[in-house]
């Protein structure tokens, strides 16, 4: 997990958004321990507090709970609301952005289902995707 300190993005939001990947790719287990506000503050080199605004974000959204007598977890199911949200929030405007792209470079759709086909595909032998 890291934190791009030159980012516009607040660093709690970072720190909220890099557990939820981490939820969603499943290093974070829904009903298992999360990350303590010390632990992400060590590792990543910022205020104890800026770490609990993180966290408390993902509190608030019903994504982490405290459980009386343990640590913070994951809830049940948060990996589903994740992706749902993920889907209709996050993905929809970066498709718009590339149509929008496409369209400027007098790209074929074809030629654009193409070059995701070649990612998806790089991506898939951990390759990478980003060419």
């Amino acid at each position: 997990m890291k934190v791009d300190y030159d980012s516009i993005k607040p660093i709690y939001l970072q720190i909220a958004e890099a557990i939820e990947d981490d939820i969603l790719t499943g290093q974070l287990s829904e009903g298992g321990p999360a990350y303590s506000q010390l632990t992400l503050s060590k590792e990543l080199g910022v205020n104890p507090a800026t770490a609990a605004k993180g966290i408390n974000v993902l509190v608030q959204e019903g994504m982490l709970e405290k459980k009386r007598g343990q640590s913070m977890t994951v809830t049940v199911g948060a990996k589903k609301r994740l992706l749902a949200l993920r889907q209709k929030g996050g993905l929809q405007p970066l498709i718009r952005s590339l149509v929008t792209e496409a369209r400027k470079m007098e790209l074929s759709e074809e030629e654009v289902l193409g070059m995701l086909h070649d990612c998806f595909r790089m991506n898939s032998r951990g390759e990478g995707g980003n060419g």
